[in-house]
């Protein structure tokens, strides 16, 4: 996949002249499995496109090379393959590119970038395969692509100077609807089957953190992702299930630090694949699934993680999971002088981080539920889990940033999420702070108010907000909103009227006002305006 003229490796293997010269350094890197890549136990899997050598496959090779490494009889040469230069999967329906090249430096320390890609559709489309091309695969050395149907990764780009920005994924950027999107070299993913395409809605854009590596001089890169559509609604949803932990502090020179954590699932499922993900330190990984009557099974190990070589391993065939079963995950890191990839030298105290010089533990776990109703209820299950370890991230990452105002707004709308508005109303006025006049910094902290009850206080947020942007047409429903709790229903008509004239085809404008006009006993006006509401969006029939 890799070593042919137009495959990312550095050289070619195609032919016996190619071999030969490169013969002693083939015998050191397969007998040391370096090559081919492929760290997971052989035992695990089946996964597709599992390529590990065998013992006694390694053990030819070393004795041809031993005996001359001479050329066989070119009779019994295969037919040559063919390898296309352009799309693996063919002409793309889309091709987003980064309009500027980013420029990598000549040397230095490896280059995490993200780069938020516009994405030029105006209707819901569904994606059945994604390609990524790398626009330059001598230094890209792996790419994690997400979407954002929000706004926040623009922002993060647009006020970095350069192509793409640094720093943390914004968290609105995820995995669409449970798919992995990616790139490593040498793997293309399949197609995926018609009933389990992935939604595009119009105005998303795409987020692609890629990984690069110095090769001494300048260079230019300038990815690409190819989009393969279908007109095919999907049947299927799959669930993307994490396993990890954000509260990862090292010492300096420890030599066996180890995270673990579990989640019983509370419905059957298949599963799909596997990711995991850990930065340099980390030596031994480990991922399992315990059977409700106590058997023991091993979805994946790692003995040598290497953070250069990481795939999305693809089962064959589906694991079926029975309900009650407890996934588990094992990683062991070392911050020792002894570990050679250790990127500090010497050591020192490693915490949970994004940044490659950081350190991570995340086994992505991808499965399907059985019925659209288990599916439901396994992602609200698994959705607290999973917003209490960012907390611990994101909390980590503001000790090292008091002045973020993002990340205080992330980690805010994270409490919210864990009926947690106290200490989402702190975060979001720590934004307040720097951002005085930002009429978007009262408004979020009107709204953790009012989650909290707080009603008084939260008024005066809105109000403030709207002294600052009178068109804000969101901070004149929640104070409608609140004014109606407090029972001032003439003040709570005259907010939802302002939403309505500002925003003509709002429904749920619309729909507080009848609801503030029967509130004041106007039940004519009532229901003229629910009318209006349902004009704007007619019942099906």
């Amino acid at each position: 996949m890799c070593h042919h003229p137009v495959g990312s490796a550095p050289f070619s293997l195609l032919t016996y002249a190619d071999v030969k010269q490169r013969a002693t350094q083939i015998a050191a890197v397969t007998r040391n499995r370096v090559m081919p890549p492929w760290k997971v136990d052989p035992d695990d899997g089946p996964f597709i496109g599992q390529h590990p050598l065998t013992d006694a496959e390694i053990a030819l090779i070393q004795e041809w090379i031993d005996d001359g490494a001479h050329e066989g009889d070119r009779r019994d040469l295969p037919s040559p393959r063919h390898w296309t230069e352009g799309w693996q999967l063919g002409v793309p329906d889309l091709i987003v590119t980064i309009p500027e090249p980013y420029l990598l430096q000549a040397d230095g320390t490896d280059v995490f970038r993200i780069f938020v890609l516009s994405v030029p559709v105006t209707r819901q489309r569904f994606v059945r395969g994604l390609e990524f091309k790398p626009g330059n695969a001598k230094v890209v050395h792996h790419a994690n692509i997400r979407v954002d149907r929000t706004h926040s990764s623009r922002a993060l780009d647009d006020a970095d100077r350069g192509p793409g920005y640094s720093g943390l994924i914004a968290h609105s950027a995820q995995y669409p609807d449970g798919h992995f999107l990616g790139w490593t070299p040498g793997q293309v993913a399949p197609p995926l089957p018609k009933d389990l395409a992935w939604r595009l809605d119009g105005g998303t854009d795409l987020v692609v953190e890629i990984h690069m590596q110095p090769s001494g001089k300048p260079e230019q890169v300038q990815p690409s992702v190819g989009l393969y559509f279908t007109d095919d609604v999907p049947a299927r949803t799959p669930v993307m299930l994490r396993l990890g932990r954000q509260s990862i502090d090292i010492p300096a020179g420890a030599a066996a630090y180890t995270i673990t954590d579990e989640y019983v699932l509370p419905v059957d499922v298949d599963v799909q694949a596997l990711q995991p993900h850990a930065h340099y330190r980390a030596r031994d990984v480990r991922g399992d699934a315990t059977l409700p009557d106590g058997t023991l099974r091993r979805l994946l190990h790692i003995d040598d993680w290497d953070f250069r070589w990481q795939h999305v391993y693809r089962y064959v065939t589906p694991v079926h999971l029975p309900k009650g079963t407890k996934l588990s995950m094992r990683y062991v890191y070392d911050n020792s002088p002894a570990n050679v990839r250790n990127p500090e030298r010497p050591p020192k105290r490693a915490q949970w981080g994004q940044r490659s010089s950081d350190e991570m533990g995340d086994l992505w776990i991808q499965v399907l539920t059985r019925s659209h109703a288990d599916l439901e209820r396994l992602a609200g299950d698994f959705r607290r889990k999973v917003a209490a370890e960012d907390v611990i991230g994101y909390e980590t990452e503001i000790e090292r940033h008091p002045a973020d105002a993002g990340l205080h707004d992330t980690v805010a709308m994270l409490y919210l999420e864990l009926d947690r508005p106290d200490r989402a109303v702190e975060h979001f006025r720590r934004t307040l702070v720097s951002q005085p006049d930002s009429a978007a910094a009262h408004y979020n902290v009107g709204t953790a108010l009012t989650v909290g009850r707080r009603l008084g206080e939260a008024a005066r947020e809105y109000e403030e907000a709207i002294r600052i942007d009178p068109k804000y047409a969101n901070a004149h429903n929640n104070l409608g909103n609140v004014r109606l709790a407090q029972q001032q229903v003439d003040a709570a008509i005259g907010e939802f009227e302002a939403v309505v004239r500002l925003q003509p085809d709002s429904i749920e404008g619309f729909m507080n006002l009848a609801a503030a006009f029967a509130a004041a006993g106007r039940f004519d006006h009532a229901v003229n305006t629910a009318d209006a509401a349902l004009r704007l969006s007619p019942p099906e029939p």
